[in-house]
């Protein structure tokens, strides 16, 4: 067997090749980040493998700085593994007391993990094109969140300019309001609106739903009201709204590339009760491929839902909390799939009130909850089986 260790950077990338004899074939060596590199890299490793089989290259994951060069090696067909930086930086103490860390130590390092053939699972063509749909759902959460702080600046300004609206309202954060807003973004300017525009815009925005009579009532609140008359505040309510609109058509423009990614896998975790395009995109995502986890606990633990254990001569940690270590995507996606496949599946609405009897918090029922989805979904996905739903 060869073996391979790349350590990974931004503008250069740090080798070291070895045999399954412990012999050195190639000293480390660093390459640059760029073609002439790869293919450098490449022509080494060529030239000493007889079958690409008896090869394994691992690098540590270490974000977009590994995607090119992670690519690059699948498509010519080396057995390639990612390895968790943490278990590098572990498992080089292991080998020695001291501290002693460089880019070329790392690449030893890790060609010597592949040697002890640790419990490691290369990484497949499949698993890197779903990176794809990684950046999308990871792209769509942050875009949300972006979102989510802009709409809580909008109830901050409303609380302002014209504190009388939201109760007149549903939520300040439908179309007629924002429509409202951004024409008329005060309580003095809603006062001194003619009634007839008022009306119409109301009408149009809402698809109906306001009229006259919520016109007036929005006018003659404005004129009752306590609100500021700040120019700037104004401006920034206008801007802030627009800022909103904007997201929401990026939002759903990515949401329209999920479904077609969606639509193509088609995975059987969308016939779960609860779970949808959003969610389930997200879940599959961070997963990847399924074959890399031997058992449905070390996806759980990848997602940081597996308990922390502390354990000491007659101490023993009774309380244990959640590990939180892993990806915090994937365990927001698990979290709240959960929560609707607990309000729409009766199996899971039983299971969840079962343990909230045995006076579980609602947190930790959820948690068991979510142990119970994974294992559904990790068996749906090796078997490809649909959901079967008990009435």
């Amino acid at each position: 067997m060869i073996y391979i260790g790349i350590d990974v950077a931004k503008d250069k990338h740090d080798c070291f090749i070895t045999n399954s004899d412990s012999e050195v074939l190639f000293k480390a060596f660093t390459i640059a980040n760029n073609l002439d590199g790869f293919n450098d890299l490449y022509q080494k490793i060529e030239s000493v493998m007889d079958d690409v089989t008896k090869v394994k290259v691992g690098l540590e994951a270490t974000g977009h700085y590994s995607y090119n060069l992670l690519g690059y090696l699948i498509d010519k067909g080396l057995p390639t593994y990612v390895i968790n930086p943490l278990h590098t930086n572990l498992y080089r103490k292991s080998l020695s007391l001291r501290q002693t860390k460089t880019d070329k130590v790392d690449a030893r390092t890790i060609a010597s993990m592949l040697m002890s053939d640790v419990n490691l699972k290369s990484y497949s063509d499949t698993f890197y094109h779903n990176e794809e749909l990684k950046s999308l759902t990871r792209y769509r959460f942050d875009k949300v969140k972006e979102r989510a702080k802009l709409k809580t600046s909008v109830s901050r300004l409303v609380c302002i300019l014209f504190p009388e609206l939201e109760k007149l309202v549903p939520t300040l954060h439908i179309a007629s309001v924002y429509a409202l807003l951004s024409e008329f973004p005060s309580a003095k300017h809603v006062a001194t609106a003619h009634l007839t525009r008022l009306t119409n815009l109301l009408s149009e925005s809402s698809k109906g739903r306001y009229g006259k009579d919520t016109a007036i009532t929005f006018r003659d609140a404005a004129r009752a009201s306590i609100g500021s008359n700040m120019p700037a505040k104004s401006l920034e309510l206008k801007h802030t709204i627009k800022l909103i609109q904007e997201l929401d058509s990026e939002i759903d423009e990515i949401e329209n590339e999920i479904k077609i990614i969606m639509d193509e896998i088609n995975s059987p975790i969308l016939s779960i009760p609860g779970i949808n395009y959003r969610m389930g995109a997200m879940i599959i995502a961070e997963i990847g491929d399924f074959n890399r986890f031997d058992s449905p606990d070390k996806i759980l633990a990848y997602a940081g839902f597996s308990p922390s254990t502390y354990q000491s001569g007659q101490l023993d940690g009774a309380y244990a909390h959640m590990e939180k270590r892993g990806s915090r995507y994937l365990r927001y996606a698990l979290y709240n799939a959960t929560k609707y496949v607990c309000h729409w599946d009766p199996t899971f609405a039983a299971y969840l009130a079962k343990k909230r009897a045995e006076g579980k918090h609602y947190n930790v029922a959820i948690s068991h909850a979510v142990k119970k989805l994974v294992r559904v979904i990790y068996h749906l996905e090796k078997t490809k089986q649909q959901y079967i739903k008990v009435a």
